[in-house]
This record gives structure tokens, C-alpha cells and sequence, in this order.
């Protein structure tokens, strides 16, 4: 019975490191004093953004945080652990996070591995604060466009003035 336990629990360790790997945003927050329904909710908005909320025991988050090449996270194991891991847009994850946190004044962020790099709960924020991949893939296909189409207001400016010139010149024979 204790080896199928040992078993479970290094499989939970390896998929949990699996995940940490493959992962482009994590936190890990304090779940106290938020209901199940609660966390159902918010489930359901990360999944949304292909993220997922799991809760996981802080020794088994050590062991595959370390297993994936993450030191220093001991400090913000302790007390109960959920953990926010999303694989697409990191951005829109943190804002439901963050805004969940806010809204109901319960639970509490603790650290993050944003990029491959632990980053504090404030720089957590900062980044949740940050207009989703879509807007700012707009933005630079916008600045991309922008010279380009005061390149052809340019040309269509100067073609105008030439098309001007020559109707007045066609006039001017014309009134001979």
C-alpha cells in the first residue's frame, strides 16, 4: 500500500515537472478562505485562456520545481498551495488571477515563473497590467502600416498634383 503511494505520488512529481517545463507562466498562491465554488469559477476563466488552477502539495511542488531547475521557491511554500500554470498568452491568466484576488479579498498571490524566471507577486501585477498578445500584435502590424500608408498618401499626393498640372495645361490648350 505505502509503495502504490510512493508510486502516485512520483508520477504527480513528474507531470508536475512536465508541465513546469512546458509552461510560459506559473504562480503559486495562497487558496485560504476561498470556497470551492469559488475556485470552480475561476477555473473556469483560466481554462478559458488555456490555463489551469491546481492545488498540490508544497512538498511535491519542491520536489518538481527543483526536478525542473528551479531553486528558491522554499520561502513561499508554506500554508496551503494552488498553482497557476498556463501554457498560451501568460497575460490574460494574471489578470483573472490578479482581478480574482482583488474581487474577493481572500487568497493571496506569492511568486511566479514568468518566461523561465522567478518574479515576486508585484512584478506579477505589473505584468497582468499588460494588454493581451492580441493587442499588442495589433499594435505593431499598426506601426508597421502606419509608414507604409503615408508612403502611398505620399505618392498619391504627388501623382494628384501631377494629374492637376496636366488637366490645367490640357485646359489652358484648349481655351487657345
Amino acid at each position: 500500500m505505502a509503495q502504490k503511494a510512493v508510486e502516485t505520488k512520483k508520477k504527480v512529481v513528474k507531470d508536475l515537472k512536465d508541465k513546469i517545463e512546458q509552461s510560459n507562466i506559473i504562480v503559486l498562491s495562497d487558496y485560504r478562505g476561498v470556497s470551492v465554488k469559488q475556485i470552480t469559477e475561476l477555473r473556469k476563466a483560466l481554462h478559458k485562456n488555456g490555463a489551469g488552477y491546481k492545488i498540490v502539495k508544497n512538498s511535491l511542488i519542491k520536489r518538481a520545481a527543483e526536478a525542473a531547475g528551479f531553486q528558491g521557491l522554499d520561502e513561499h511554500l508554506a500554508g496551503p498551495t494552488a498553482l497557476l500554470i498556463g501554457n498560451e498568452d501568460p497575460v490574460e491568466p494574471l489578470k483573472n488571477l490578479v482581478e480574482f484576488v482583488k474581487d474577493n479579498e481572500k487568497g493571496e498571490i506569492k511568486v511566479g515563473i514568468f518566461e523561465k524566471a522567478i518574479v515576486d507577486k508585484k512584478a506579477i501585477s505589473e505584468i497582468a497590467k499588460l494588454p493581451s498578445r492580441e493587442v499588442l500584435l495589433a499594435k505593431v502590424v499598426g506601426g508597421f502600416q502606419a509608414p507604409i500608408c503615408g508612403l502611398v498618401n505620399t505618392l498619391a499626393g504627388t501623382i494628384r498634383k501631377l494629374v492637376y498640372a496636366l488637366n490645367a495645361v490640357k485646359e489652358k490648350k484648349v481655351s487657345r
